[in-house]
Formats: C-alpha cells, structure tokens, sequence
C-alpha cells in the first residue's frame, strides 16, 4: 500500500472511465447540424485531453466554410447535457476499477479532470465512486487546465499532502502531473488501470 501522506490523483476521461468515445459521439451530434464533424482517429489524435473550448476553435478553424468559435460556443451546454445522459446509463467504470478504489478506500484520493462538475459528478455519483474520493477538481472551477500544473496543484492542496501519484492518458494531463511534481503513470487505456496500480503499489 501506498504511504498515507501520498495521494493517488485519477484524471477521468480515460483512465477511471472509459468515455472518450461518448465525447466525441455527443460533439458530432450537436455540431452536425452546421455541418462539422470530426473523426473518431482525428479527435483521439488532436483533441483528447483539451479544453473544450479549445476544442470547438479547433473545429471552428477547419469547418467549411470556417465557424467563429462565438457560433459554436452556445452549443456547449447542449452537449454537456447530452453526455450526461447518456453517461447515466452506467457501467462506465469497469468492475475491477471500482473494486481497486474500494481496498483503497481511506486513502487520500482525488478526482483530477479538465470537463466540468456537471458532466462528471453526477456519473462518479451514479457509479456509486464519488465517496470514494475526498475532494474533486473540476475544470470549470480552476483558473488554468491542463497542461498547467494548477489541477494537480490544487488537487494536493485540498488533500494536504505534497506528494502525488498520477494517472493520466492525455499528453497535456501528463505534462500537467509532472509539472507538479507529481509521480505519473501513464495509461494507455482505462482497461488497463487495475493492473497498473497494482503494479505500482505493489498489492493483489
């Protein structure tokens, strides 16, 4: 087991739950009525781990004809709402995950992720995880995202701990991490998070 002063910090588009393919599932619903659309290897590529505003610029800049991101921005509630209904459905933690946070129960822990409160508290509430968690950082609610260390930084503070132990999936969520001196592990798919914790803290 981990020693108590340091804290275990899970981005969760990626590594607690596998929901990228919902991201990108709802963008291509609401935009597709202007005419925008990206493909799935392209967001996985250029967009994972973005703000979504950065996201919707970066749509916006290849749309055609080009979208100004003051067009596309209103519809980001629309797709807020719509990720979490579908999200709701469940079963978007795998079994495993939810067992491993479980054992570590009582364990400084702590969500880290650039999507907002709404779109993600209510599914760790609905997978029956957030009380497994002692504090959140939301990306609506820090002045700075990934790739800056505020996140983590943040996350640490409201833990009381200085050291960390990251999980992260997005080369800006990575760079984020080790520019707060946090220790990172890197995934590759959310799958594959039991294993890699265990792996690391060294338990069965």
């Amino acid at each position: 087991m981990p020693e108590r002063n340091t804290a275990i910090l899970f981005d969760f588009d990626g590594v607690l739950a596998d929901t990228e393919p919902l991201h990108w599932e709802c963008w291509n619903t609401v935009l597709e009525p202007l005419g925008v659309s990206i493909s799935w290897q392209n967001y996985v590529d250029h967009c994972v781990g973005i703000s979504d505003r950065e996201f919707l610029e970066t749509m916006g800049r290849h749309a055609n004809p080009p979208r100004q991101i003051d067009e596309l921005w209103p519809l980001y509630p629309q797709k807020k709402k719509l990720l979490r209904d579908r999200a709701l459905s469940g079963n978007l933690i795998h079994p495993e995950t939810r067992q491993i946070l479980q054992d570590l129960a009582g364990h400084p822990m702590a969500v880290v992720t650039s999507s907002s409160r709404l779109e993600i508290e209510a599914i760790l509430k609905n997978e029956k995880v957030l009380n497994l968690f002692k504090t959140a950082v939301y990306g609506d609610e820090v002045a700075n995202l990934k790739p800056n260390p505020e996140p983590y930084l943040t996350a640490m503070r409201k833990l009381g701990v200085t050291q960390a132990i990251a999980l992260e999936d997005s080369g800006p969520g990575k760079e984020s991490a080790r520019a707060a001196g946090c220790e990172l592990i890197e995934v590759d798919h959310a799958r594959d998070v039991p294993n890699l914790l265990r792996k690391r803290l060294k338990f069965t």
